[in-house]
């Protein structure tokens, strides 16, 4: 172990502490070190001192032959040591810790190394964090939820998962909060940390870089708040980050949100199952510079049929009253989350065509005061999680007062996403069908070719190419009509 005063200069100069009975070299797996940084101080030997973990992959670099500069963060420090032979025994433990097998935290257990990657890069953006913000019902309701029960936060310990940009722990010091954890594994922690200082809170909000389920907290905390929702509540599995920072909560604690509702219907739309049947039409042409396709037009219905699709719609489209299925994030385990069956059995309001299953979900923030309700619905204010459909491979023909029953199953992968399962039945006739989709390739209809794009992403510009999609559409398909001709006639 050692010591530095809270006060420090530039140039740490460090000493060790002696009479201490675990000393700094027994570390095998993690390195206690004590320096200025994140976390809160405490009383060693009289001297006020800080502490913090250095973990095997932390950089470093000798400077002369006494000190060491430690980077860990988005902070660095110089270390001083009394003797090159200190200097060399701390050299020899990190050397020690970095030659040890790397054992896999939580998340990296269930991710893959190239879809984290990609996840962070994505959410380290301002222009992400921005587009979030300015989503006035997500915002607007989280800021309700936390200021309308300010008794929960008053004088309180907040642990922020995910934070961002850090707004919701801003709103927990508003509602009184007496010191918040804000955590943030992207790029995106450092800017939280610039908005801290430049309002004055950095003795209120403590960021701290890393997953939740790789960092280490000096306290257990009175409240969490997050945004894990992904579309369909369950997309991106950071609900599972989310129920994983339980393990800081006290006894009593609360969770903002509390729990989750996910509601699924049945719907009609033949233009939107004819928009998407007819874009594997492309591959319908024997006659492509010269080259046949038609061999793979099979495989792109049914790729196209595996995306679900992400947009709003008219709720008179849906054939029935919902079915909902609620998660509480109190109660729930992370292993819960890992595969997800919702049974339905739906009474028809109407005659038609089935063509698929309509989702979108609510979230409620129970506080001591007040309950304060987030909802994706598409009778509700527009919000960038939309709603969702996914489309049965065949259309299913009901007459109204039959029964429409089945299942959906979610099973969580290693893609931060799950894949959907979906049977349906018609119980009077028998008939059946279904479909599997890949909700980490969604489809977002209305702007071709976006199937990569996220939650975070600009509604409004989806919005206005939406509202033009059905007239678009008339022309593609045309165009892609008179193109299959073009090819035949050539042949």
């Amino acid at each position: 172990s050692f010591q530095l005063p809270t006060d420090p200069s530039t140039n740490f100069s460090i000493r060790k502490l002696d009479g201490v009975a675990e000393p700094f070299y027994n570390a095998e797996k993690w390195i206690f070190l004590i320096f200025f940084f994140f976390f809160s101080p405490f009383i060693a030997d009289g001297v006020c001192v800080f502490k913090c973990l250095l973990n095997r992959d932390t950089e470093c670099c000798r400077v002369g032959k006494e000190s060491i500069l430690i980077t860990l963060g988005y902070s660095s420090a110089l270390l001083k040591f009394e003797s090159p032979a200190d200097l060399s025994s701390f050299s020899n433990t990190l050397k020690r810790c970095r030659n040890e097998k790397k054992e896999s935290s939580v998340f990296s257990q269930r991710t893959e190394e190239a879809s984290a990657v990609q996840y962070f890069q994505f959410y380290g953006c301002i222009s992400q964090q921005q587009n979030m913000m300015q989503d006035f019902v997500r915002t607007a309701t989280y800021h309700r939820a936390i200021l309308q029960n300010h008794t929960d936060f008053r004088d309180k310990v907040v642990l922020d998962v995910g934070c961002g940009s850090g707004i919701l722990s801003f709103f927990a010091v508003q509602a009184g909060a007496r010191r918040v954890y804000a955590v943030e594994a992207s790029s995106v922690a450092q800017y939280a940390e610039l908005l801290v200082k430049n309002n004055h809170l950095s003795d209120k909000i403590i960021v701290v870089p890393g997953k939740i389920e790789d960092i280490s907290l000096p306290e257990a905390v009175d409240v969490i708040i997050s945004e894990p929702m992904g579309y369909m509540l369950f997309n991106e599995r950071m609900l599972e980050s989310y129920l994983h920072s339980k393990k800081w909560l006290k006894a009593n604690g609360m969770m903002f949100p509390t729990f989750g509702d996910i509601h699924l219907a049945p719907f009609s739309d033949e233009q939107l199952y004819m928009e998407h049947y007819s874009r594997a039409n492309f591959w319908y042409q024997q006659c492509f510079y010269g080259v046949n396709l038609s061999s793979l037009r099979g495989a792109a219905v049914d790729e196209y049929f595996r995306q679900p699709i992400v947009d709003t719609f008219d709720f008179r489209i849906l054939m029935a009253r919902t079915v909902k299925y609620t998660v509480n994030f109190m109660d729930s385990e992370e292993a819960d989350l890992h595969r997800v069956e919702i049974p339905f059995v739906f009474q028809l309001t109407q005659s038609g065509l089935v063509h698929g299953l309509a989702f979108w979900f609510d979230v409620a923030f129970v506080g001591s005061l007040v309950t304060v309700w987030l909802s994706t619905a598409p009778t509700e204010p527009l919000t960038h999680w939309y709603q969702v459909r996914c489309l049965l491979h065949t259309p299913l023909f009901a007459k109204e007062g039959e029964t429409l029953s089945g299942n959906v199953l979610f099973v969580a992968n290693r893609r931060q996403s799950y894949d959907i399962q979906i049977v349906a039945l018609i119980n009077q006739t028998g008939f059946r069908s279904g479909n599997i989709l890949d909700l980490k390739n969604p489809f977002f209809s209305g702007k071709e070719g976006e199937g990569t794009r996220r939650e975070g992403e600009d509604k409004n510009t989806q919005l206005a190419c939406r509202r033009n999609f059905g007239s678009r559409w008339n022309l593609l398909s045309i165009m892609e009509i008179t193109f299959s001709v073009l090819g035949l006639l050539r042949r």
